[in-house]
């Protein structure tokens, strides 16, 4: 059925009367929407279900317990008709539409004269969403997606601009120079820090964009973003609002293309990776290119796989932009143990099995890995190896001699969470053979302990080839 066009508009109706008719769930959640919205609400009905009981109750709103009357429809702000009765609801309608008051009927847009959209609320930010009534389904998924990508603290900005608005108007007299003023100081480092719940550091920003002029370029600012092990699923709202907000992305090695894919065209993208014995561009290089490109005033994205904190330098990367006094944040990301190990199928820790997990880095040295053997030969105790693909026969003969069982069950997981993933699960005495003969590629992440005893049960990953398991 096609239905005409309607009219996206927000009525006032705080402290308004409205009327409401039913007694269901339906009545109880245009109950809710209304109340949201400050009215002054009465409810026609003579039996209400539990769950609009309980709403009645919270929001002080009036309950006639009797059946719909005709007079009942009086001088209303509108009127919305809930009632399972399709002969009420139409009675409502024609009853409603001859005052002149705005109707809404639950399940039967046709008969009514609006609709209720799917909001987003970010108070005093409110979008709507609608589909004209033909899908309401569509428009609260659509909702969630905008949901995702729609700062909580959103509103907080609406305050914020509201607070200053007054002030840039005195001093930037046109409507062109507000503009330049607000689209540059809401594309900065303003808006992300109100996401991140830091007002007094936002309105710091906001009083340094009214001192400089309208042509002077502010500082910009970096932020270090975890990319997650390489699913772009698992990336934070936070990491992929910035990187589609950024004017410049470095990233390493380890970010996958899918990621990549996410940064918009014409944002400008640098490659600063790493591999084993091949350091393209050294770590003093990518720091100093953060300063420069900040200095500039333009944001910029540092994407590192995984997590910046866990094996990513991104402490020496922040440092470096702290001694020369660069803006920065940290956005966490998954780390590749946790991402790596669910998608596997391997829970890091179990009751039955392991009671700890340390992760450490398997970077030979000589031909020799430099650990704390003590620590990682612990009972109970799941042990994690980050880059230990090069060095895996060196860690599976060292804690083979320390005391660790050959029989103890290990794992290496290969491009983990990525749709090339490939786990190849054996003994720790077997492990790095199987690993020779699969011709395995970087990145990698080696598990040992009785944790991976629970892969076979609890994988639910299907990559596109399979596990590799000893014959």
């Amino acid at each position: 059925m096609n239905h005409p066009s309607l009219l996206p508009i927000f009525i006032h109706i705080h402290n308004r009367r409205c009327l409401v008719v039913g007694g269901g769930r339906v009545a109880a959640r245009k109950l809710r929407t209304l109340a949201r919205a400050g009215a002054n609400i009465t409810l026609v009905a003579p039996q209400l279900d539990t769950v609009l009981a309980r709403s009645v109750d919270a929001l002080a709103v009036t309950h006639i317990s009797r059946e719909f009357e005709d007079s009942d429809v009086s001088d209303y702000a509108l009127v919305v008709a809930a009632t399972d009765s399709l002969t009420i609801n139409e009675r409502i309608a024609g009853l409603a539409k001859g005052k002149g008051i705005p109707v809404n009927v639950a399940n039967q847009p046709e008969l009514g004269t609006f609709i209720f959209p799917s909001v987003i609320d970010r108070e005093p930010v409110t979008i709507a969403v609608s589909t004209g009534g033909s899908s309401p389904a569509l428009a609260r998924w659509l909702r969630g997606h905008l949901e995702t990508i729609i700062p909580d603290r959103f509103g907080e900005l609406a305050r914020l601009i509201a607070c200053y608005r007054e002030t840039v108007k005195r001093k930037y007299p046109t409507v062109s120079q507000r503009m330049r003023f607000w689209e540059r100081a809401l594309h900065g480092r303003l808006s992300e820090f109100l996401f991140h719940n830091q007002p007094r550091k936002a309105a710091e920003i906001l009083d340094q964009h009214l001192q400089l002029g309208l042509d002077e370029t502010p500082v910009g600012e970096v932020y270090l973003v975890g990319a997650g092990p390489g699913d772009p699923d698992l990336l934070t709202f936070r990491a992929l609002r910035l990187i589609q907000q950024a004017d410049i992305v470095l990233y390493d090695r380890l970010v996958s293309r899918s990621i990549l894919d996410l940064v918009p065209r014409g944002t400008e993208l640098i490659y600063v990776g790493k591999a084993r014995s091949d350091h393209s561009v050294p770590q003093d290089k990518i720091n100093q290119t953060l300063v420069e490109y900040a200095r500039q005033g333009r944001r910029v994205v540092r994407l590192k796989g995984g997590d910046p904190f866990i094996f990513g330098r991104g402490g020496e990367e922040i440092d470096g932009l702290a001694m020369h006094d660069v803006p920065f944040q940290v956005v966490p990301g998954i780390t590749a143990a946790s991402g790596c190990a669910a998608y596997a199928g391997i829970p890091l820790t179990h009751r039955d099995y392991a009671q700890s997990c340390i992760f450490v880095t398997g970077h030979t040295r000589n031909n020799t890995l430099d650990l704390n053997w003590e620590a990682l030969v612990q009972p109970r105790q799941t042990i994690v190896v980050y880059m230990g693909l090069t060095g895996l026969d060196i860690l599976c003969r060292e804690l083979t001699a320390r005391g660790v069982p050959g029989q103890t069950p290990a794992a290496l997981v290969e491009r983990g969470t990525t749709p090339e993933q490939r786990v190849i699960a054996a003994t720790l005495a077997d492990l790095a053979t199987l690993v020779d003969k699969a011709q395995v590629q970087a990145p990698t992440l080696v598990i040992i302990g009785h944790v991976v005893k629970l892969k076979d049960r609890l994988e639910w990953f299907e990559p596109r080839q399979a596990d590799v398991s000893p014959p």
